[in-house]
């Protein structure tokens, strides 16, 4: 069945498969541990802001669909978080770690997928990254991965996750687009003015404070 998660629940399961290989120390996550990792900036596109409430729903809905396993350890009453998705896809090292990018940074190319799941598996070239794609693509029980057609202007066609179902042309470009902007929520102008504004105004104090320990110093010359 295609098409059984959110964009929310997405970036959940991607960040908890991405922790579990790369900090395996710190895994399973908590609740806060795993907010922060689906609002880190490094290695996910878009940058998403989500709070509290929206990953606890998201985790409620993965823990509903088999996706997501809550953990008490015997020492403390904290819950933890831990994904499902070898077992429940019967995913292997190499399409675990594929699938990690495509969830956290949207369709890539072989190449791409190559540089980045270094972190995550060690794949003797672009060959085992191409075979990984062909494996996920034709899964018997449910294909996890397509290619899509080449857009204008691309040199190299990409591979998408079906997990939130079809890729449409409209959100290739839409995360085309979304590659070389910073946030999803940029500053406005008048915001950027206004702090400006802030930092100047504290360099004007600290000129001042500078000037009156000079005076205050030369009543002991």
């Amino acid at each position: 069945m295609q098409g059984i998660l959110n964009d929310v629940e997405v970036r959940v399961l991607g960040s908890l498969v991405e922790k579990q290989i790369t900090t395996p120390e710190y895994y399973p996550l908590t609740l806060n541990a795993l907010i922060q990792a689906c609002n880190q900036k490094n290695n996910r596109n878009p940058i998403a802001t989500v709070d509290e409430p929206t990953v606890s729903q998201a985790l409620e809905s993965l823990r509903g669909k088999n996706l997501v396993y809550v953990f008490y350890g015997s020492t403390s009453r904290v819950a933890k978080y831990k994904h499902m998705m070898g077992e429940i896809f019967d995913l292997n090292a190499q399409e675990l770690a594929v699938m990690c990018v495509l969830m956290l940074r949207g369709p890539q190319t072989v190449g791409e997928l190559r540089g980045r799941t270094e972190r995550l598996y060690d794949f003797s070239g672009l060959g085992e990254v191409e075979e990984t794609l062909n494996s996920l693509v034709a899964k018997e029980s449910q294909a996890l991965a397509v290619k899509l057609s080449r857009q204008p202007g691309q040199k190299e066609v990409r591979y998408a996750h079906l997990l939130a179902g079809e890729v449409s042309i409209e959100y290739q470009a839409e995360r085309e687009s979304s590659e070389s902007e910073p946030a999803i929520n940029p500053a406005k102008p008048d915001r950027l003015t206004g702090l400006a504004q802030e930092v100047e105004a504290l360099r004007s104090e600290i000129r001042n404070l500078r000037q009156e320990f000079e005076d205050f110093k030369k009543q002991f010359d």
